[in-house]
Parts: C-alpha cells; structure tokens; sequence
C-alpha cells in the first residue's frame, strides 16, 4: 500500500473519531439552545479555529503555497453549493433532529451517508463499485431501517430518525462535490466555509429573535463544531478524498456510529436497545465489505496539467523540477503545477486524483 494511500485511510480513520462524537455533544448542547444559533456556533467555531490554524501554518509555510494548491476562480461555484449543501441545510435539519432522537440511535443512523455518498459516486461520477459494495450497502440499508422503525409514531417511522437520513442525504451528495474540491487547500476552504456558514445561520437566528446562550454554552458549541462538524472532521475528510474517492472515503468514515455509540453511553448511559443491538453487526459486516474490496486492471492515463500537494514516490511524480518549484516539507511533500505524461499501466488503485478513469 503507498503512502499516500496510508494517509487517505489514516485521515479518514480520524475523521470518522471526531464526527462520531459530534451527535451526541450536540445533543447534549441542544438541550438548551435554539437549533439555528446552535448550527451558527458550531461552524463559527470551525472557522475561528481553523483560520488561527491557517495564520500559523501560512507563516511557517510561505503562505501555503508550496505544501497546498490554492483555490482558483472556476472551484468557487462548487464552493457554494458545498456550502449550502454540506453545511447549512443538513447542520440545522441535524439539531432539530436530535431533539427528539436518542444519541445511540443518531449516532448509527449518521452511517447511512456512506450509503448515498457511494450511490452517488457510482451513479453520477462513474466510480468503480463492486458487488462487494452494493452488497455492503444493502446490509447498511437494513440497518437503517431497523432504527428508524418506530411502531408508536405515526406511519411507523420516527420523524427525527427520518431527519437524520434527510442529514445523510445531503452529506452524501456534498462529499461528491468535494471530491472535485479535494486536491485544494483543505484548510482554505473550511475557513472560506466556516465563517460563511456561521454568518448567515446566526444572521438569520437573529431575525428570527433566537437569543444567545451562556458564555459557556457558547464557548462548548464552537469547540464542538470545531472539532466535529466544519473544522477537523472535514479537513481530514478532503485528505482522505484525495487519495481514496468518494465512495471508499466514505465506507471508512461510515464507522464513526461506532465512537458516536461509545460517546453516547459514556455521556447518556444510555443502554442500547434490541434495534441498536441488531443494527451494529449488520453495519460492521456492510462495512467490513466494503473495506476490503480490491481493484487492479490496465488502465490509461491521459497527459495532463494541475496543481496539488504530491509525493514523489508514486507511480505518477517523476517529473523534474526547476529553480522556483518549492522545496519539500519534512513530510517529503510539495504542491506546484507539474505535468504527467500520458501512459498505460497495471497495479492496485482507488478512484484518485489521478484514477478518475471510466470502467467498461
């Protein structure tokens, strides 16, 4: 496995860890706080953090350019649909939701958005999917299921459970559009959406008379959001869209109900029920599936021209080097425009920057 590979499933790994604890803290900050300034908090939380992050590292680092790709003009239409998609739509649905949803139940359901981010990759942008994974994703479907049922509530179904899947929805169609935003500055762009986000979501919970919480309160959200919802949950998600694609991205981040349902006993002591009990195995089997699909064949690679943060002990980066290309980092990387040329090879690969080929 090379490098870069390890650090897509490293980052991913450490997404999934610090998004799982997010459902349950903010259900617990929920409790005592409107839904809308609640989403306002949590990402102005990721971009004031994020942005004393981008200030330090851009002074250590000759501002970014030489280890990250910086955004251009064309990327910013995407930007905001990611924005509205990935940030302020699914964030408020998401607290109105845990209001009236247990956190082990939220937790589990939030892996459903491996479900439609790897429909979406398959259907829409071609990526390689195996039996393997379609039946990966049946086995999370039941799942699903089995938690949102509800014999009580009307129609069978609870009306929060079915909120979170309307979340995972549009997760799912924003880690698609992130996966054209994934060879950019990471940082850049939660900072760029952080205090975007924040804005307008406490712009409107101000019109709409919501009042602020405590300081405390306050202080805990943008924590909270900082380190699971706008901030280093995403910027280890694009690192991990760079190496893997949308859809195995997605199959390792799905784990994170498993640190969600931790969390939520260790918080709520809340003891998991016979739904809870039959869905865990069934998304650990579903994503144990996933993970250890494999994918080698002949394929072509078409001369080309970009930017983006790379290594150069890869079957790609051979290029040379001139007198204004900057040094590598310590961690043996670099970001400037380079070119490949075109060729024909066989080895194993995941749906890259650079394995973005169709499949007969």
């Amino acid at each position: 496995m090379s490098r870069d590979a390890r650090v897509s499933i490293a980052s991913a790994l450490a997404a999934a860890v610090c998004f799982g604890a997010g459902a349950p803290l903010s259900k617990l900050l929920v409790q005592g706080v409107a839904p809308l300034t609640l989403s306002g908090l949590l990402f102005l939380g990721a971009g004031l953090g994020m942005s004393g992050y981008f200030v330090l590292t851009a002074w250590r680092s000759n501002g970014r350019k030489s280890v990250e790709a910086p955004l251009v003009r064309e990327d910013y239409p995407l930007l905001a649909l990611s924005l509205v998609l990935g940030s302020i739509l699914p964030t408020v649905v998401l607290m109105m939701s845990l209001a009236c949803t247990p956190a082990i139940t939220a937790s589990l359901l939030l892996s459903f958005e491996a479900v439609v981010t790897t429909f979406v990759a398959s259907a829409m942008f071609r990526e390689p999917v195996g039996k393997r994974v379609w039946a990966a994703l049946a086995i999370i479907t039941l799942a699903c299921m089995a938690l949102t049922y509800s014999p009580g509530s009307a129609l069978g179904f609870s009306l929060g459970a079915l909120g979170v899947l309307l979340t995972c929805v549009f997760w799912g169609i924003e880690v698609n559009i992130n996966r054209t935003l994934a060879g950019r500055d990471p940082v850049r762009i939660v900072v760029i959406k952080g205090w975007a986000a924040g804005v307008i979501m406490m712009g409107v919970a101000v019109l709409l008379g919501e009042s602020l919480p405590a300081h405390h309160t306050v202080i805990a959200a943008m924590v909270v959001g900082f380190l699971s919802f706008g901030g280093l949950v995403v910027i280890c998600y694009l690192k991990a869209l760079r190496g893997l694609g949308a859809a195995r991205a997605g199959a390792i981040f799905g784990i994170n109900p498993l640190f969600g349902v931790i969390i939520s006993f260790l918080v709520f002591r809340e003891i998991p029920g016979a739904a809870v009990i039959l869905a865990l195995p069934l998304m650990a089997g579903g994503l144990f599936l996933m993970l250890s699909e494999r994918h080698c064949h002949v394929h072509h690679h078409p001369a080309e021209v970009h930017e983006h943060r790379h290594h150069h002990d890869d079957l790609h980066h051979d290029h040379g080097h001139t007198s204004g290309d900057p040094p590598l980092d310590r961690r043996g990387g670099h970001s400037h425009l380079h070119a490949h040329e075109a060729t024909v090879h066989e080895h194993h690969h995941h749906p890259d920057i650079h394995h973005r080929h169709r499949h007969g």
